[in-house]
């Protein structure tokens, strides 16, 4: 399997990433990024998978089984927390770009159970500041459970690293049933800004290692804006945002647990890190977006 998948490796027909499981070689989780130009639309079919609908850029309306959700989006995933929507396998979706050009990530799950389709609004998405120091980073929590409840398989949620922060960190995996993990794959979706710390480019960078304890598995790559790297076994992290050019990356786990759970481990050899978060001062960077705008960086 190759778990770092560079930019423009998973094009189809103009859009900039449609990743099956199948193509990725699992079972359950997926991303498909679409671009709709100015009030254009799309229609979409679910089949076997329910979806959440996330805006990158640009506002959307999205209509579903009689339903229509108009979600105001933002201006790029540096400027604010959004609103999204839920949708349901075995839908027909349209998908309409409002007021300008739509980058929309859809993360994807295959399941079982057919639910209603529902509105996220952006001011209910909990933002929660993670580690301290240099590891601190955002973590906007808009799909994941005990806050999203409505999904039969698929968890999502977003990170922003300011510019020389790590995080995943430490090292965690979710790849065995234990006392602290279950089973999922996980998807990162990474988008990086340039100079002006708002617009993804090409330009910036940063780093993602995973790893197994036996060594079979040692990736230690530079990830650039709208890489896709997989992560079907094994510890992952750090994700390092190289200075001057902060980091987002978009989570999708999906897994077999008759329960929706993100449990991990961490590497045994690095969790005392953890226990220094609590006499070290955290990054006044952080928060850098909520609901409203940005907040952190300006």
């Amino acid at each position: 399997m190759t778990l770092h998948r560079p930019r423009g490796t998973l094009c189809h027909d103009g859009d900039p990433i449609l990743l099956t499981p199948d193509a990725a070689g699992w079972t359950y989780a997926g991303l498909r990024v679409l671009r709709i130009g100015a009030d254009r639309s799309r229609v979409l079919r679910t089949g076997e998978f329910e979806a959440f609908v996330l805006p990158l850029a640009g506002a959307c309306t999205v209509r579903v089984d009689g339903e229509t959700f108009a979600l105001t989006g933002r201006g790029s995933v540096f400027t604010r927390v959004t609103d999204f929507a839920y949708i349901p396998r075995d839908a027909e979706v349209e998908l309409t770009a409002e007021g300008g050009d739509l980058e929309v990530a859809l993360p994807m799950a295959r399941c079982g159970t057919r639910l209603q389709p529902r509105y996220g609004p952006a001011e209910e998405v909990p933002v929660e500041i993670r580690g301290a120091g240099h590891a601190t980073r955002q973590v906007t929590n808009f799909g994941v459970p005990g806050v999203w409840e409505h999904a039969d398989k698929l968890n999502a949620c977003e990170l922003i690293t300011p510019d020389g922060n790590w995080s995943s960190y430490p090292p965690h995996k979710h790849d065995r049933v234990s006392d602290c993990e279950v089973v999922n794959e996980e998807i990162y979706y990474f988008r990086i800004a340039g100079r002006d710390g708002i617009t993804p480019s090409p330009e910036g960078f940063g780093l993602h290692r995973t790893y197994t304890a036996d060594g079979t598995v040692n990736e230690n790559v530079a990830v650039r804006d709208g890489d896709v790297f997989l992560i079907p076994h094994g510890y992952h992290g750090p994700c390092v945002a190289a200075p001057g050019y902060p980091m987002y990356y978009l989570n999708v786990l999906a897994g077999p647990a008759p329960e929706r759970s993100m449990a991990f481990c961490d590497d045994p050899a690095h969790s005392w890190v953890r226990a220094r978060w609590d006499a070290e001062p955290l990054d006044p960077r952080c928060p850098v977006t909520s609901h409203e705008g940005r907040i952190g960086c300006d």
